[in-house]
């Protein structure tokens, strides 16, 4: 993907290039679907071009049906990496529209429909793709849920629940049944998020997983790095995912990441690069980093 105007040669402003204004106000059901979104996200269908960076590789990545997933998917193929992706049953026409792009990219794809909050499919996700690909470099722990929240003293004990096993749980069990796999030169990657470094009250829950998910990557990569194995996570800011639409503040979205230095919200498809740099020799010595992609927003 190019930070330059091809028909000006300049440097592309950051303020634009993408969707630059408000959001219209819109509301869906969890788990939140690309088709209804509007206006669209930018997946990098059409602008991510890839160098070769992952050539012969293979990689998992969880909730790689939409948003952030997809992109990186998108991403990963067009670099030469053949992608497995994890996604509720819910999520199949996004999930299908994903394996299009990595096929159309010359790769295969592999797709595993179900819950992450169940151990088996968490687990059986990571042997599959291993027994498909003959290998498993890159592991993407990117599912996540997340809701608005009203206070604490209404949070159900079920909703909460939701949200550590999707967004906890899952990875943790993903995460053990992948490292015996992964050879020296493999990568780890979380999607952490800007609310674990400052988190809103109305996503009290979710931040907490999110700070967790930072602990989780700088401690593994301890582990992991004496065999060669880089743990980092990219840390989000406000992001146009169908995650969004279906965190139920539609009153928000007109000023959705209105509020970063760049005055927007980010597409997934600026984050392809931050997963790529991590997944590739480009990220060689970074391990027990957290990326910030967050449009100026601080961590």
């Amino acid at each position: 993907m190019s930070g330059t105007d091809k028909q000006t040669d300049q440097p592309r402003d950051p303020r634009g290039g993408y969707h630059d204004g408000p959001f219209p106000e819109q509301e869906q059901k969890q788990p939140g679907l690309t088709g209804p979104m509007d206006p669209k996200p930018d997946h990098g269908e059409l602008s991510y071009e890839g160098h070769g960076k992952l050539e012969g590789k293979a990689a998992l990545i969880t909730g790689g049906d939409s948003g952030i997933g997809k992109a990186a998917a998108i991403a990963f193929a067009r670099e030469g990496a053949d992608v497995a992706i994890s996604y509720l049953p819910e999520e199949e026409d996004d999930a299908q529209d994903t394996a299009d792009w990595i096929r159309k990219a010359g790769r295969r794809a592999l797709l595993f429909a179900g819950d992450g909050r169940e151990e088996e499919f968490s687990t059986r996700i990571v042997e599959e793709t291993v027994s498909e690909f003959g290998r498993l470099d890159v592991v993407v722990l990117n599912a996540a849920y997340q809701k608005n929240r009203e206070s604490l003293d209404t949070l159900p004990t079920e909703e909460f629940d939701r949200v550590f096993k999707t967004n906890l749980y899952s990875l943790l069990w993903s995460a053990r049944a992948a490292v015996p796999h992964l050879k020296a030169g493999a990568s780890i990657i979380t999607t952490a998020s800007i609310q674990a470094f400052n988190p809103s009250p109305g996503l009290i829950d979710y931040a907490m997983t999110k700070a967790a998910q930072v602990a989780f990557t700088k401690a593994l990569a301890q582990e992991l790095g004496p065999k060669g194995i880089r743990v980092n996570a990219v840390a989000p800011g406000p992001i146009w995912t169908p995650l969004i639409p279906a965190t139920e503040w539609p009153e928000k979205l007109p000023k959705f990441g209105q509020d970063t230095p760049l005055e927007r919200a980010g597409q997934p498809a600026e984050l392809a690069a931050a997963y790529v740099l991590l997944a590739s020799e480009d990220g060689s010595y970074i391990s027990g980093a957290v990326l910030p992609v967050t449009g100026g927003k601080g961590l």
